[in-house]
């Protein structure tokens, strides 16, 4: 029986930094979870079946109730065989996401993998990589890098670019907690190769980059990622840094207040304001 899922990961952001970076500045704290919703689209349902209408009704019941809606998978897991049971998995996976649950979490998007049959290699890709992303919110990073491992190799099974982007994404975010940039910067550099289009693999690179002081190179980068998304605040805010670190004050001043001009009342706009209280005053002011 075909599982019929088009799950539809939710990207997080890649962190920024809170003040004028410096030295030593963390490169990332943890990145959100990717969640699973069944009201704003996150999930999407392939054809109405029983078992996926009952999906779909639990993961409605994770906006208004977590706990119950673990409580339901959980009884239903034990009820299930084959599909039923992958899609019982999926939706306890996501109500302890919800609870912060990250080792409940992980087993259930892992059993979800494993119950799902290995000619459908995209949506183990996706089960793979939701349960590393609850691993690494488990601080258990080693494991969460082989997960994420095994959604590339699952992504690459099935020729979905961007799902290994993705994953590749959530592996450098592992590798940089690991301490291993260079590691991160290869698996960044995998991402955009893959999916060149997305915004967000050329601003995470700008951001390594940047890190590693290679400025050139994540000045090359960012200004890819304002091309692909020009009105994306983060973007914006890392143009900024790259301007101000490499000499260009004005540069990083006008980015920093595209930011702003956005939207006033974002977090974003308060840490671009943040940033310009630190520049010298233009010439002439």
């Amino acid at each position: 029986m075909s599982l019929l899922l088009a799950l539809l990961l939710q990207v997080g952001p890649f962190p920024g930094v809170d003040t004028m970076p410096t030295a030593d500045d963390p490169l990332i704290n943890r990145p959100p979870p990717r969640r699973v919703r069944g009201r704003n689209g996150i999930v999407e349902i392939e054809g109405i079946t029983p078992s996926s209408q009952w999906l779909q009704d639990c993961l409605n019941q994770i906006e208004e109730d977590p706990a119950r809606a673990h409580a339901t998978a959980q009884i239903r897991r034990t009820e299930a065989t084959g599909a039923d049971r992958v899609l019982a998995n999926l939706c306890l996976g996501a109500a302890s996401t919800e609870l912060a649950r990250w080792d409940d979490a992980r087993d259930a998007f892992l059993a979800a993998r494993e119950g799902t049959p290995a000619a459908e290699p995209r949506p183990r890709a996706r089960f793979a990589t939701m349960a590393g992303n609850a691993a690494f919110e488990g601080a258990r990073q080693e494991e969460a890098l082989a997960l994420l491992t095994l959604a590339r190799e699952d992504a690459r099974v099935a020729s979905d670019a961007t799902l290994e982007a993705i994953a590749a994404i959530d592996s450098a975010r592992v590798l940089v907690a690991l301490a291993r940039p260079d590691a991160a910067l290869a698996a960044l550099q995998d991402a955009t190769r893959l999916a060149p289009e997305r915004a967000e693999g050329w601003l995470l690179q700008a951001t390594l980059l940047r890190r590693l002081d290679r400025l050139d190179e994540a000045q090359a980068a960012i200004t890819r990622a304002a091309t692909l998304a020009p009105k994306d605040p983060e973007v914006g805010l890392e143009a900024g840094v790259i301007a101000v670190l490499d000499g260009r004050d004005a540069a990083a001043r006008a980015s920093w207040e595209s930011v702003i001009a956005l939207d006033p009342a974002t977090p974003f706009a308060e840490t671009a304001r943040g940033y310009l209280a630190q520049l010298e005053p233009p010439q002439g002011s």
